[in-house]
C-alpha cells in the first residue's frame, strides 16, 4: 500500500486507540497524541505518527511505564523538577511545561528540569505550548550518540534538538525547532534507499572521514559540517548540559539506544529542560508584541534571491499545517497498516 492521506481527527483517534490498547490512561494517551499530531500536522514526519509503532513496542517491552504517575517538586521561586516515573516523555514534558508557565506567571521566568523520562518527540511541541500561553518558550533534550564531534572519529552527541517559540499577535507563533546535527539520521536512510549521494559535509564513515556515500556513513556530522562543525557540537553540548548534567540524568554516550537494540525493557532515564519567560516582566507585554510585529515585518521585507523565499522560523511549518488540514496528512504504508487504515 502506498502512502495515504488521512484526516487529522481520524489520525488522532487511531493514535489514542493504539496507546489505550497498551494500557496507557487517557491523560498519557492524550499528551502523546498531541505531540505526535503536532509533528504530523507541521510536516515534521520523522517525529510524527510514524513513531507510534515504536512507542507501543517499548510500552509492551517495559522500557516505558504505561501507568506512570508524574510528580513535581518545586525547588525555588523560579525552578522545579518533574519526575516522569519512566513513563511516556510527552506526558512528562507537557506536565513540565504547565509547571514552567505557572512559575513564570508568579516569578517572570520558570525553569523546569525533567528526570526519569523517555523520548518526547518533537521539541517544538513544548516550546509552542509555552508560546501559546503568551510567553517565550524553550525546550531541549539529549539522546543517544549518533553525531560526531568536530574532527572526532566516533559518535558522541545525540541529534540534541533546541526549540524556541514566541507569541505573535494576530498570527501563529514564531517557532524554531532544530537538531544540532547537519541533517537528521532519517535523511541518510532515505538517500540510502534512493541510491542518492549525500550533500557534502553532513556525514562521516567509521574512521570519521567525511563521506557522501549513504551506505558508508556511520555517523552524522554536527551542524556546520566539515569546516564549522565545532559550532553544532557546541550547541549539542548546550542541550546535554541543560537536559542531562543539570538534571542528573543520562549522558549521550551512556544511553541504551532508542532503536536497533534488543533491550526494550530497561528505562533510559532521559532528561529534558524547559524554560518559560513572561514578556510582561521585562519591557512589558505591549512593547514585546509591538517589537515582534516590527521584527517580523522587517524580516519579511528583505528581498529574496532568485527562486528563493524569505521566511521567519515557523512560516514553512504553518504553511504545511494549513495544507495538511485541508488536504489530509500523509501516512507511510507501515504506519497506516499498524493503525488499521487499510481496513
Amino acid at each position: 500500500m502506498a502512502e495515504i492521506l488521512v484526516t487529522a481527527d481520524e489520525l488522532a483517534k487511531r493514535l489514542m486507540a493504539a496507546l489505550a490498547a497498551e494500557g496507557v490512561d487517557e491523560e498519557g494517551a492524550a499528551a502523546t497524541t498531541m505531540a505526535l499530531m503536532h509533528a504530523s500536522r507541521l510536516g515534521v514526519d520523522s517525529h510524527g505518527a510514524r513513531l507510534i509503532k515504536h512507542y507501543c513496542k517499548v510500552l509492551r517491552g517495559g522500557r516505558v511505564n504505561a501507568h506512570a504517575v508524574v510528580s513535581c517538586h518545586r525547588t525555588g521561586p523560579a525552578t522545579a523538577m518533574v519526575d516522569g516515573d519512566n513513563g511516556l516523555g510527552h506526558l512528562t514534558s507537557y506536565r513540565a511545561v504547565s509547571v514552567a508557565i505557572e512559575i513564570a506567571r508568579e516569578s517572570g521566568v520558570g525553569a523546569v528540569g525533567a528526570t526519569r523520562s523517555s523520548h518526547f518527540g518533537a521539541a517544538g511541541a513544548y516550546a509552542l505550548a509555552i508560546a501559546e500561553a503568551g510567553m517565550i518558550g524553550f525546550a531541549t533534550t539529549n539522546t543517544d550518540s549518533i553525531v560526531g564531534l568536530f574532527e572526532g572519529t566516533e559518535p558522541f552527541h545525540g541529534t540534541n534538538p533546541l526549540a524556541f517559540a514566541a507569541p505573535v499577535t494576530g498570527e501563529k507563533p514564531w517557532l524554531l525547532d532544530m537538531a544540532t546535527s547537519s541533517i537528521p539520521l532519517n535523511r541518510v536512510l532515505l538517500y540510502r534507499s534512493l541510491g542518492k549521494e549525500l550533500p557534502d559535509g553532513v556525514a562521516a564513515d567509521e574512521n570519521g572521514a567525511p563521506t557522501r556515500d549513504p551506505n558508508v556513513a556511520q555517523m552524522l556530522l554536527p551542524l556546520g559540517g566539515e569546516g564549522f562543525g565545532f559550532k553544532g557540537a557546541g550547541l549539542a553540548g548546550v542541550a546535554t548540559l541543560l537536559s542531562a548534567v543539570l538534571t542528573g540524568t543520562t549522558l549521550d554516550p551512556d544511553f541504551i539506544p532508542m532503536v536497533n537494540t534488543d533491550n526494550i525493557s530497561t528505562p533510559r532515564n532521559m532528561g529534558h529542560f524547559f524554560l518559560a519567560i513572561d514578556p510582561a516582566r521585562f519591557a512589558g507585554a505591549n512593547v514585546f508584541a509591538a517589537g515582534m510585529r516590527a521584527y517580523l515585518d522587517s524580516l519579511r521585507k528583505v528581498p529574496a534571491a532568485d527562486g528563493g523565499k524569505v521566511m521567519a522560523p515557523g512560516d514553512r511549518e504553518w504553511d504545511v499545517e494549513a495544507q495538511r488540514l485541508r488536504d489530509g496528512i500523509p501516512i507511510d504504508s507501515e504506519t497506516a497498516a499498524f493503525l488499521n487504515f487499510s481496513h
